[in-house]
């Protein structure tokens, strides 16, 4: 049996750390790229280089031997044609781009743009490489909640965001990295642009009194205006184009489809909501108001 190679750019991150992993214990051979490796805190089963997945060049001495290429689109950012060209020069066959449901929206309205993901450019980069491509189109995290809520739950019991009504669709991080291994693997869902959603759809108001739920605590949710909204964010430090996209977003309240495609290529149904905060209530818990 053929061993599989597998090289993983953004390896480090919140996908890619889990990804390596993951892929480790399944006994695959796994190069980890990072640009400082001396910090990675990978598992020792995994090889970890050192390259910037931006400069293809500085990866082309590690891509010998390697099977398939997990494509980080945001650690790539403009190379993906660059990189798969030398991939595939190598002996490459396989490549797992990560990518995201909104990727044909305008470009100023995809906030995830806005902090350097390359998501189009990525996807249609392993369409028109020649290798053996699946496109992971990843709707929002559910691990989003952290970012957008903790510090606010941890001080007290309620939460002031915008857009009470409006539903996302979390997808568990969990998930994500499970289908991106089983595409590295093996030839499902090869040739596809999978589209990875939650299996339900909830309200920000919702989702807030899950996790309420979840650590215990009955949560109010505050709706703000979104100019107070949007200046709030700004002064934290958010970048405004980011800021911009996100209440673009909300505004025009456009519900994202539910898809079943975790729950064909995995064989079980994907985790709800409640299920991840259930799991992450530490990140949370906090005194409250009391």
């Amino acid at each position: 049996m053929t061993q599989n190679t597998i090289l993983v750019t953004g390896a480090t991150g919140t996908i890619g750390r889990p990804l390596v992993e993951l892929l480790v214990a399944e006994g695959a051979e796994v190069r980890a790229v990072s640009r400082a490796p001396q910090g990675a805190r990978l598992p020792a089963g995994a090889e970890v280089v050192e390259g910037d997945p931006s400069r293809p060049g500085t990866l082309a001495r590690h891509l010998d031997g390697v099977t398939a290429v997990f494509l980080h689109s945001r650690a790539i950012g403009e190379s993906a044609d660059e990189l798969l060209a030398l991939a595939k020069e190598r002996g490459a066959s396989r490549v797992v781009a990560l990518s995201a449901t909104n990727i044909d929206e305008p470009l100023d309205q995809q906030p995830s743009r806005c902090r350097g993901d390359r998501n189009k450019e990525s996807e249609y980069a392993a369409v028109a490489s020649g290798l053996s491509w699946t496109s992971l189109r990843a709707g929002p995290f559910a691990s989003n909640a952290v970012q957008a809520w903790a510090a606010q739950i941890r001080a007290g019991d309620t939460v002031r965001y915008v857009s009470a009504s409006f539903p996302e669709v979390p997808l568990d991080d969990r998930d994500l990295v499970e289908v991106a291994a089983r595409a590295l693997l093996s030839d499902e869902p090869a040739g596809r642009r999978a589209e990875l959603t939650g299996p339900e759809a909830l309200s920000h108001e919702e989702m807030v009194a899950v996790i309420g739920q979840a650590i215990g605590r009955p949560l109010r949710f505050q709706e703000v205006p979104a100019e107070a909204f949007e200046q709030g964010m700004i002064r934290n430090g958010l970048p405004e184009p980011f800021v911009r996209a996100l209440l673009s977003r909300y505004v025009r309240n456009i519900p994202e489809p539910v898809t079943d495609e975790v729950a064909k290529i995995l064989g079980r149904p994907a985790r709800t909501f409640a299920e991840w905060a259930a799991d992450h209530a530490r990140l949370f818990a906090g005194s409250g108001e009391r």
